[in-house]
């Protein structure tokens, strides 16, 4: 009897964990590369490693599955640290964070110049860039997942391009209906 409870247990435990969904996710660099063979926009997490919110988004939003199918079949997902020492070359630009300091690795640090690129004054912060990777707008703040889904799908369907007041905004808001699984 015992031996059946253990691999019903274990099968349990093996559906759960190949039916989760993750993220592909790729540098900022590589998505550019990317594009250029098959275009999609970004969607770029911009977060820090002492942020409480960022971590939620990584927990709750990212691990949901219909999300993170959604973000793998329709964008190119890139995670980058906001107060990192990484150097980056992008638009023919390089950047770096030149006061990093790696004794607050843990901890708050200066901005990377990329992330003051982007103008991320707030984290998490998602910035969205089109299929030439150029930028599209921010998304601030820990969002849940079928939140993050407006977007995604504003987003991926340039209906943003119309959206040049916050009545229209609202009034997408209004009519979105969300799909992906609640939390």
């Amino acid at each position: 009897m015992k031996k059946y409870i253990v691999l019903a247990l274990f099968t349990v435990f093996a559906t759960v964990t190949l039916s989760a969904q993750e993220i592909n996710w790729v540098t900022l660099e590589e998505a550019v590369a990317l594009q250029k063979k098959n275009p999609k926009k970004i969607m770029m997490d911009v977060y820090t490693s002492w942020c409480g919110p960022c971590k939620m988004l990584d927990r709750n939003t990212f691990a949901n599955k219909d999300l993170a199918e959604y973000v793998n079949k329709h964008f190119y997902a890139v995670k980058f640290n906001a107060e990192g020492n990484e150097v980056i070359k992008f638009k023919d630009k390089t950047f770096e964070n030149p006061n990093y300091d790696p004794a607050k690795a843990k901890r708050r640090n200066s901005a990377h110049q990329l992330s003051r690129y982007f103008s991320v004054k707030a984290y998490p912060t998602i910035v969205f860039l089109d299929e030439k990777a150029e930028f599209i707008a921010p998304v601030t703040g820990y969002k849940k997942p079928q939140q993050l889904e407006l977007y995604l799908k504003m987003f991926k369907k340039n209906e943003h391009t119309g959206m040049d007041t916050q009545a229209k905004f609202d009034a997408y808001f209004k009519k979105f209906k969300p799909e992906f699984a609640q939390l």
